[in-house]
């Protein structure tokens, strides 16, 4: 029978592999070109909000967007070498994306410290 892990612990192992960033961090990141990746359902998004230039790919089906062999990939998602940044709403499912990511293959995938709650509470741009 297989290993039990709790969440916390892969949380922990996930974060280890990659540099999350503050959002303030991430802000910086975006202004020199990283993609800024919500997670976050259509629901969350209308009623607390969206960061401008970010773009929504649901975690659902997140993976087969960024995969380019998945038969369903969004081209302007598919660069490994492009910083990938992504936040759900408070910094949790976004970590375990990040991790999946990096076996995708794409080296600078990481999420943002508190997700969307951390971001807005920094203070930074939102849109309605």
């Amino acid at each position: 029978m297989p290993e039990r892990h709790t969440i916390e612990a892969l949380l922990d192992a996930a974060r280890t592999r990659f540099e999350r960033l503050e959002p303030q961090a991430a802000f910086a990141a975006q202004t020199a070109g990283a993609l800024l990746v919500d997670t976050r359902c259509a629901e969350l998004r209308r009623s607390d909000g969206v960061i401008p230039g970010s773009v929504h790919v649901p975690l659902s089906v997140l993976y087969w967007r960024l995969d380019s062999t998945s038969g369903f990939a969004d081209p302007q998602f598919t660069d490994l070498e492009r910083r990938v940044v992504l936040f759900c709403a408070d910094g949790y499912s976004s970590s375990l994306a990040a991790a999946t990511l990096l076996d995708l293959g794409f080296t600078r995938a990481t999420d943002i410290v508190g997700g969307f709650a951390g971001w807005a509470a920094a203070g930074l741009p939102i849109e309605a």
